[in-house]
């Protein structure tokens, strides 16, 4: 499954971090960059960052009353931060390469402060001028974060969790629709977020900061908490799409990197997934934590622990319920595939799941049913196949004789794979009785051409295969045909008879139809 990619519009950011989905996790991630040489001005854990051509000369920080100062540095920093000028005014700041590598320190956190202001993004000739400041003052913190020239004390990594914080946990807009109507995401305009501009760069920069190679876990997982993680969860629902993409690039490396968050991130998940299956039916992300998960599933060891299969049973498999599964269904089933894959004995175990959930009246979602069944029966077994065929191809025979002709071809096309052909023709004893009344229909009398067509192949195959048994399904279909006849037959002359005695005693009271 290829994921998809953040392509940021920022010519300065790289996309280099934003294709971890394939990645096992069952130990940490690799770091995915070159961590550059270390000068001898750096000391204090800081250097000058790369000029990217695009931000003004000056920056400028904002205080609020109601935001203390930072704490006192480590020692390793030396001087004590420099105080924040008066409440709301705005001030310019120099860039890290234009003061002294001792006021560095203080200078970050100051322009950290700057970050936690907030802008009314719905009017775009406000404040244009303190938005472009604050855009570029993001531009350059994420470029010093990417430089790698040093780590970042503990005090710095908490001020800037806070400021990541402060910008991106906030109420979600929301939903024009409700569960209960169906989506196109196609046709569908999604909510684009107004403050888009500078919730990139500190999604950016959250995510800089997360695959950075010196930054140290046993630290950052203070700041990076469950608290913080279950937040970042509950984003998963923004409409933005590109919102989505960043949350589930950032989680991913969290999940990789925070091996003490894991079992906690897939409980979270599962929640998540629990709540939009029996409670709302609604919900922006389920794609993306489903493509997450396919990246863990991946990465499980073996034998596979009974968490995971609880895991299949209760959250996956139960995801086919809601209407809107073809928002998700490419994700889902790339999840139920690395199960099948990883445990074969789990093939009956997802074919019973499927045919739980089968859809009734919806045509389309069967179709995406048939595409998953095809796939999960190419992984699967002949003593998995054997435990379930009789249930499988009654489900299948109902496919076949439907008058939605997309479901009767996806139903047919299932022959075109060799490997579920060799299963039928292992078990064709028990697979062609029950197909053979819903071949023979379509022969008959289906009104699309190519399921006529296609029907008329898989019989020839069946025939090829075995004529002797071939006959004996042909005899006892003949058989049951002449037998519902000869009952309809009956059933016409009990009425008729009735229909005599009635207008003999009394046919002016008769109602007739």
């Amino acid at each position: 499954m290829t994921p998809l990619q953040v392509s940021p519009p920022v010519k300065s950011l790289s996309g280099s971090f934003l294709n971890p989905i394939h990645q096992k996790f069952e130990s940490p991630l690799p770091g995915g960059h070159r961590k550059p040489s270390k000068s001898d001005d750096n000391d204090f854990g800081f250097g000058s960052p790369p000029n990217s051509g695009s931000g003004p000369a000056n920056n400028v920080v904002v205080n609020h009353s109601s935001r203390a100062a930072p704490g006192p540095p480590s020692p390793r920093y030396g001087p004590t931060v420099i105080a924040p000028p008066p409440m709301n005014t705005v001030e310019p700041l120099p860039f890290f390469r234009d003061v002294p590598v001792s006021e560095r320190p203080n200078l970050f956190l100051r322009k950290l402060q700057l970050c936690c202001f907030h802008f009314d993004f719905t009017d775009t000739l406000k404040s244009m001028r303190e938005k472009e400041i604050k855009r570029q003052t993001l531009l350059e913190l994420v470029d010093f974060i990417q430089s790698g020239s040093g780590k970042i004390t503990e005090n710095c990594q908490e001020e800037m969790i806070k400021m990541v914080s402060v910008n991106i946990f906030r109420c979600l807009p929301p939903h024009e629709k409700t569960g209960q109507e169906p989506t196109d995401p196609e046709e569908d305009e999604p909510y684009l977020e107004p403050s888009w501009p500078h919730l990139q760069l500190v999604y950016e920069l959250l995510l800089r900061y997360v695959v950075m190679s010196d930054t140290d876990t046993k630290v950052a997982k203070r700041y990076v908490d469950h608290s913080f993680v279950l937040k970042l969860l509950d984003l998963f629902d923004s409409e933005d799409p590109r919102e989505r993409e960043y949350l589930k690039t950032i989680l991913h490396r969290i999940y990789g990197k925070f091996m003490v968050h894991r079992p906690f991130i897939r409980k979270a998940i599962n929640n998540i997934f629990y709540r939009f299956i029996y409670e709302t039916e609604r919900h922006s992300g389920i794609g993306e934590l489903l493509e997450i998960l396919g990246s863990i599933i991946n990465g499980f060891a073996l034998p596979m622990k009974e968490e995971h299969k609880l895991f299949l049973v209760r959250a996956l498999i139960p995801l086919h319920k809601p209407k809107q599964i073809s928002v998700y269904h490419h994700q889902l089933s790339y999840c139920i595939i690395q199960f099948v894959e990883k445990d074969y004995k789990l093939a009956d175990t997802v074919i019973r799941g499927l045919l739980k959930y089968w859809p009734v009246t919806n045509c389309q979602k069967e179709v995406l049913f048939l595409g998953e069944l095809e796939e999960v029966l190419e992984a699967t077994q002949s003593a998995e196949f054997q435990r379930c065929m009789v249930p499988l191809f009654r489900q299948i025979a109902r496919c076949l004789t439907s008058s939605h002709f997309q479901v009767a071809e996806r139903a047919l096309f299932l022959w075109n794979n060799e490997h579920i052909v060799g299963l039928i023709a292992q078990n064709r004893t028990v697979v062609l009785p029950i197909i053979f009344e819903a071949l023979e229909k379509n022969i008959q009398s289906h009104w699309n051409q190519a399921v006529h067509g296609l029907s008329v192949n898989v019989r020839k195959m069946f025939l090829d295969m075995d004529t002797e048994l071939f006959e004996v399904c042909q005899r006892q279909y003949a058989e049951k045909e002449s037998r519902a006849r000869d009952v309809e037959e009956q059933r016409e002359l009990t009425w008729k008879r009735l229909a005599d005695v009635a207008a003999q005693r009394g046919g002016e009271d008769m109602i007739t139809v």
